[in-house]
């Protein structure tokens, strides 16, 4: 079956947004096809229909598609717990931490993963498009790589670079790539696609020429830059930031270390009745009237990295004043009394005292819950539709009062005095009504809500619309062995 696959210069050159393109493009072409992306490094993740773990961007992919996500469409998923080690996902299920140099070793049999699910795919659709990870050219990781080149030559594909020219150094990016690629990983360079381009494009068409003179390869395209573009994020956090104003509701989120999961603020970070704030490490949290506290990775640590960057007074302070708290999945569980880790799921085994907001303590598992969700939440009708992945299971007297009801089953907690609320469920400000409910329940009657479904489908449409005008469709068609 015709395969293709984006791979990148760097890091956040556009992989991820080119193959959601690509796929929503042949797919208003009528052609089936599947995104796959064989190893990923990303904290941000989703549920797979069949009950297991992939990145976001794949499961934003699989939209573009018109797919349910599926654990093959990115069977190795790494979820890094510190500096140096990760949890490893194989075909949606988590197995195990793991140091980055026992991962290296791995890698063999992570590949047989990786192809069995590519196989799967190649199968059942028309078409695959494949997401590398970083670069190709990285020297140190190219032995035993399962993520760039090392698939690229198993599956024997097709290949496509693109650098973001935003960055700066475009054509260096572009011909260095291709001169740390061996000979037969440089034939399968079909051709460049510059990204996040603005200006007169007559002034890069001497670039242009000479880039193509040079390494003999085309440019398929030149992407423009695309004002206000959502597509959730891969991993890393948005750079743009609604800055404080009058007459909106203040919320801001600590960044954590091991922050997981960051997409879930989208619905607040593009509300225009919102001024949302994520806040960096050693930066003192300014006045807010809503304080959410996200997901992690590591539970344990960040709790004691929040109370070193003095979260723990501010919150205090923050709920005197009549501020309001939401914690997510992670943030839920620091709300706690104690959070025990008798196994060493995320770390060192041991036992850390909670924030003692709200009376439960949790246990971490080695059983990750993995499931999508719907219900309300309990103060309103207002409608949840959201997942869950997590490790722990809390028990104690503050879940008598739920915060959700999901299929007749309670979910997290609402302290008596309203103020602070607790869920595992990711997703939670996605639906319109529920969105709305609680900025009404933060203090703040918001004259609009956005649609965070309807906005996703135009944002997705929006690149299929680029790749239309952009890039050399015969080109591009030729490459994938398909008549125009």
């Amino acid at each position: 079956m015709p395969t293709l696959m984006v791979q990148g210069t760097t890091s956040d050159a556009g992989k991820s947004t080119l193959v959601t393109a690509l796929c929503r493009w042949l797919v208003r072409r009528g052609i089936r096809v599947a995104p796959f992306k064989p190893q990923n490094m990303a904290l941000n993740s989703a549920v797979t229909i069949d009950g297991g773990e992939i990145g976001r961007a794949q499961a934003v992919q699989a939209q573009a598609c018109r797919l349910a996500p599926h654990s093959d469409m990115n069977p190795v998923l790494l979820k890094p717990n510190s500096d140096s080690g990760a949890q490893v996902i194989v075909q949606g299920r988590a197995l195990f931490n793991m140091e980055a140099g026992a991962y290296h070793d791995y890698k063999p049999i992570a590949r047989a993963a990786v192809l069995e699910s590519y196989r799967r795919l190649a199968a059942g659709y028309g078409t695959v498009i494949v997401e590398g990870a970083g670069s190709p050219a990285e020297i140190n990781l190219r032995k035993g790589d399962i993520a760039n080149m090392g698939f690229a030559e198993q599956a024997d594909c097709p290949v496509i670079l693109i650098a973001d020219i935003d960055r700066g150094g475009v054509f260096a990016h572009l011909v260095g790539t291709l001169a740390l690629l061996s000979a037969s990983e440089q034939a399968r360079i079909k051709g460049f696609v510059i990204n996040r381009f603005r200006g007169d494009i007559s002034l890069l068409k001497p670039g242009l020429d000479w880039l193509e003179q040079r390494t003999g390869k085309p440019v398929l395209g030149v992407l423009p830059y695309l004002p206000g573009l959502h597509v959730a994020a891969e991993d890393a956090l948005p750079q743009i930031q609604r800055p404080g104003k009058p007459d909106t509701l203040r919320v801001i989120v600590p960044v954590l270390p091991r922050i997981s999961n960051h997409t879930d603020f989208d619905p607040l970070r593009l509300h225009p009745d919102v001024s949302f704030s994520f806040v960096a490490p050693d930066r003192s949290p300014g006045p807010a009237d809503l304080v959410i506290l996200p997901g992690s990775k590591s539970v344990r640590d960040d709790l004691a990295w929040l109370r070193a960057q003095g979260w723990d007074t501010y919150l205090q302070r923050h709920l005197r004043y009549g501020g309001k708290v939401i914690g997510i999945c992670g943030g839920m569980q620091m709300l706690g009394r104690a959070i025990h880790d008798p196994q060493g799921i995320e770390g060192p085994p041991g036992s850390s005292g909670g924030l003692g907001l709200l009376d439960y303590e949790t246990t971490l598992k080695a059983e990750k819950q993995l499931r999508t969700v719907e219900g309300a939440l309990t103060f309103t009708p207002a409608r949840i539709r959201g997942y869950e992945i997590h490790a722990g299971v809390s028990c104690g007297p503050a879940l008598n009062r739920p915060a959700l009801m999901l299929g007749g089953a309670p979910d997290g907690a609402l302290s008596e005095d309203g103020q602070i609320l607790a869920t595992y469920v990711h997703g939670l400000f996605d639906q319109p009504d529920a969105l709305a409910s609680l900025i009404g329940w933060s203090g703040f009657a918001a004259q609009s809500t956005p649609d965070m479904d309807c906005l996703m489908e135009s944002q997705i449409d929006r690149l299929a619309e680029m790749v239309e005008q952009h890039m050399d469709i015969a080109r591009l068609l030729g490459i994938l062995g398909m008549a125009e």
